[in-house]
């Protein structure tokens, strides 16, 4: 009786499961994680960001050199940074970790239709950007962005695109990618100053020079791969910069070549005299009109450079490159030269490095080793692994962000009313270029554009068993 007694007398207990405090015991365990994961950020942040950010460096009137404060600007920093994070472990962090559980879902119809009519888009609007930056700013202010922004962008996409030859297709890691630009620079340069030969008659030839230099350097690699084929790219790209730095008698050292004849329009040079492109189609002469044309010329080059690419990927060559990407033995084993093949993505690879180094030759009028350091080929080879290597609309893409972004950095100027006169935007652009690729690589491990079409398929697509793949599509 007391016992019933007892029974009836107690509190219920709190359920155990789904329901119960279980899930709230590891919601707070979680909560109090991400608090502890913030902290630790915002450690790591300040520390980072105290000698960037927190001190500046002042010369006064007085030629004195004294050490300024910026207390807000860091703690704001910091605090971003910290709230960030808690944000991240919040909601995109659990997120993320079951969405890669789960198996990758087949593309929708609509998602198909999208990717379809996407570069025809794309092609359209990179071909009608001057009329429409005109349209928008006015001739005045089209100058600008159709060279700092259009005409940048296109050399670092077709550099991007060439590089992802040998990185994306061929697997093969080059980190001294720059010389082939440079080799293609200072071909050009050295040629049009010396023969006096026009810019598209050099345009193949320095093609043809650094495809040659592209075969010189893959000689030595043929039983290299990983790292050490890395540091030996590396090295051969130090190597071209310091021959162009003490060669003074052929490139003039570091005061670099000038007076590089510009392209011209069929023989048209565009200048202010009589026989220039203004006067000759009668009308008013304007910086605009050579900025335009250079953009054509590097939009065509771009587009040869794809063109080109996805044929060689249905070529045998092409098949070639992705098995040795895939592994080297078992492309031994199925009877394909290594050795050819590793040969032709480095040639072909450095001949469209050679293409755009000769048109920045011919767009900057003016070249020296400083435009051709290894910070060059780290950019070059941060848009491909960022863009999704083997992917040329990933490139593509990277390419717009990561260079479009650090230039309109420049145009910023706001935030000077916002941090003080004293806050320069343009100092900060390499720090949030980094920031942007860690959160890139945390969100897209794999690139922008992880998943592509195979390069060769049957005529119909079958949906493979999940029994026979981890994903269960095929």
């Amino acid at each position: 009786m007391s016992a019933s007694g007892d029974r009836a007398g107690e509190q219920p207990r709190a359920p155990r499961g789904p329901a119960g405090p279980i899930p709230a015991a590891r919601a707070i365990d979680r909560l109090a994680s991400s608090v502890r994961e913030a902290a630790i950020t915002a450690a790591l942040a300040f520390g980072l960001f105290l000698p960037l950010i927190g001190f500046e460096t002042v010369t006064n009137m007085r030629n004195e050199v004294t050490l300024k404060t910026r207390w807000p600007l860091l703690f704001a920093i910091t605090a971003a940074v910290a709230i960030g994070r808690l944000a991240y472990m919040l909601t995109l962090g659990p997120a993320l970790g079951r969405r890669r559980l789960r198996a990758a879902p087949a593309p929708s119809a609509w998602r198909a239709r999208a990717g379809g009519l996407f570069v025809p888009f794309a092609i359209a609007l990179v071909v009608l950007y001057p009329a429409l930056v005109i349209v928008l700013n006015g001739s005045s202010g089209a100058l600008k962005w159709i060279d700092n922004f259009g005409i940048q962008i296109l050399i670092y996409v077709m550099l991007g695109w060439g590089l992802n030859i040998v990185v994306g297709l061929a697997g093969l890691l080059d980190l001294g990618y720059v010389a082939f630009y440079a080799v293609g620079a200072y071909s050009y340069a050295l040629l049009a100053k010396t023969f006096g030969l026009a810019f598209w008659i050099l345009l193949p030839l320095a093609g043809i020079l650094a495809s040659f230099w592209g075969i010189l350097l893959g000689f030595p690699v043929l039983r290299l791969r990983g790292d050490y084929l890395a540091i030996v790219t590396l090295a051969f790209g130090e190597i071209i910069r310091i021959v162009l730095v003490n060669w003074v008698d052929l490139t003039n050292g570091y005061a670099g070549i000038g007076g590089i004849p510009r392209p011209t329009f069929f023989g048209i040079p565009f200048n202010a005299g009589d026989d220039g492109f203004a006067a000759v189609f009668g009308l008013e002469f304007s910086p605009l009109h050579r900025t335009i044309f250079l953009y054509y010329i590097i939009l065509a080059l771009a587009l040869l450079t794809a063109y080109v690419t996805v044929r060689l990927r249905r070529l045998p060559v092409g098949r070639a490159w992705e098995a040795l990407r895939e592994d080297e033995i078992a492309c031994r084993s199925l009877g394909i030269n290594t050795t050819n093949t590793k040969l032709t993505a480095f040639a072909m690879g450095a001949m469209f490095a050679g293409f755009a180094g000769s048109f920045f030759a011919a767009r900057q009028g003016f070249i020296s080793p400083e435009s051709f350091t290894f910070i060059e080929s780290a950019t070059i080879l941060s848009i491909v692994v960022l863009g999704g290597m083997g992917s040329q609309i990933g490139v593509a893409i990277a390419a717009v962000i990561m260079i479009g972004g650090t230039e309109i950095m420049r145009e910023l100027d706001f935030l000077k009313d916002i941090f003080g006169q004293t806050f320069d935007p343009t100092q900060y652009r390499m720090l949030f270029f980094g920031l942007a690729m860690v959160v890139i690589m945390v969100v897209r491990p794999r690139g922008l554009i992880s998943r592509r079409e195979p390069s060769v398929f049957l005529r119909e697509r079958k949906t493979i068993s999940a029994d026979l793949v981890k994903e269960g599509r095929g």
